[in-house]
């Protein structure tokens, strides 16, 4: 990803005084950041080459627990290191942070020196490649939406997360007056984000009270994974300096419109877009055609990299936007895929199934992934579905619940070819101890139904 700072000028930063940390950081199975805060001065001495962090990193859920079952770490075998190489390309300032700068940091096996292969930016830079074999580079964007809530963080957490307050008090969609109400955090997001080199667009009012989108300008795969894993942490960390608390869980209410990450895609070679056949009658190329076809024929067994969680799949409703059908349409979106730009130079396809909890990275990565299996095998796009495709009952269904996908996953021989036997072996385990999590807890549902009237 390009960053707005070289390893010289980061120099002549620490030198002036006017940089004193340097955060280091990986994205881990989740998305996140994580990593350390450096003294600048001893960065840019030692550590710019390389550092080191507990291989669990790569092996742990969301509340960082140790998991068992998975083969690259585990108890048996002492929780070892990996190795955290800074991408110095990746050098930015983090303008909401006092004399702050990033980098980020691509995974090494401890011994040996290669990219772990189960590493999330590992798995997105090997797609690439094989693209960059066909002759293509992957151009996306992704959409991120969230929710602002009234609390902070302690709060919400010091209430056992009962009493969530949105922001708003009514469905914002494009409104502007509410959403001057919430300038506060959505105006220095924007700004501290730009300033930071990342290209972006707008927010706006999503279609529920409290939920806000950011949108960031379309560009070259990795950059769009780094951009919105960046984004997200800044949503987070912004809002919180502002006293609000900021959610990214897809389904935070049962009677609320969820929260996505629709992932816009186009195949480009030598500066053109190839999606294009001007003679087309939507504008669509065979390659386009045939992309598609991959990318929608094999969404069952990918899904679970789009909604990796238990409160995923809550929501996949009808009549909320969030897709239920593995189809496409023409600018439409009750389909798990749009057809965008019809006709234009700007033609493209909008992934509308992934939640808002999505690790971007690994989502790009499956995604290319179908799209490439499609262009291989030439596989023929079936013809758009037209109207409500909620309705469309020969359709193939989104997996519904996690269990569902996780077993998709397990048997598919194609994220196999694609990713390696134990990268998807990884990810199952780490879906199978999500839902083993889930079943071991007594919910507060189960209590209210029937602790009088079982």
């Amino acid at each position: 990803m390009p960053g707005t700072l070289t390893f010289d000028a980061l120099k002549k930063m620490v030198k002036d005084g006017s940089v004193d940390t340097v955060l280091a950081c990986l994205v881990d199975m989740q998305g996140r950041l994580m990593g350390k805060r450096f003294h600048a001065v001893n960065f840019v001495e030692t550590s710019y080459k390389e550092t080191h962090c507990c291989n669990y990193l790569l092996a742990t859920d969301l509340v960082m627990s140790t998991p068992e079952g998975f083969a690259s770490t585990s108890w048996e075998t002492g929780y070892g290191d990996y190795v955290m190489q800074p991408d110095l390309e990746t050098i930015r300032p983090v303008p909401w942070l006092e004399g702050t700068v990033m980098v980020l940091c691509d995974v090494l096996d401890h011994d040996t020196h290669a990219p772990v292969p189960h590493s999330p930016r590992a798995m997105l830079k090997k797609q690439i490649a094989r693209l960059k074999e066909l002759g293509f580079d992957a151009m996306m964007a992704t959409e991120l939406e969230f929710f602002l809530f009234e609390q902070s963080f302690d709060a919400i957490r010091k209430g056992d997360y009962r009493e969530l307050t949105p922001i708003s008090g009514y469905n914002e969609d494009y409104n502007i007056f509410q959403t001057t109400k919430e300038e506060n955090v959505m105006r220095p997001l924007r700004n501290h984000l730009f300033a930071a080199g990342l290209p972006i667009e707008n927010t706006k009012g999503e279609a529920e009270a409290g939920q806000e989108e950011l949108n960031i300008r379309y560009s070259e795969a990795l950059d769009c994974a780094d951009y919105h894993t960046i984004a997200k942490h800044a949503v987070k960390e912004i809002a919180w300096q502002q006293g609000h608390a900021a959610s990214f869980l897809p389904k935070w209410n049962h009677d609320r419109v969820g929260s996505s990450s629709h992932v816009h895609q186009s195949l480009w070679k030598d500066g053109k877009p190839m999606f294009v056949d001007t003679d087309d009658e939507l504008g669509m190329s065979d390659l386009m055609r045939h992309y598609m076809a991959g990318l929608i024929a094999y969404a069952p067994e990918y899904t679970y990299f789009l909604a990796p969680y238990i409160n995923s799949y809550k929501r996949f409703a009808k009549g909320t936007f969030a897709p239920t059908k593995t189809v496409w349409s023409v600018d439409n979106r009750t389909a798990g895929f749009r057809l965008c730009g019809a006709g234009t130079k700007g033609v493209r396809v909008e992934c509308r199934i992934g939640g808002s909890d999505l690790n971007p990275y690994l989502a790009q990565a499956v995604m290319l992934a179908a799209g490439i299996k499609g262009i291989e095998d030439k596989m023929e796009l079936a013809p758009p579905t037209r109207g409500d495709a909620y309705g469309e009952s020969d359709a193939v269904d989104i997996p519904q619940t996690l269990r569902a996908a996780t077993e998709t996953l397990r048997g598919s021989t194609f994220l196999r070819e694609a990713l390696g036997d134990d990268v998807v072996t990884h990810y199952t385990r780490a879906a199978e101890w999500e839902q083993e999590e889930f079943d071991r807890v007594v919910t507060d549902w189960e209590i209210a139904r029937g602790f009088e009237r079982a």
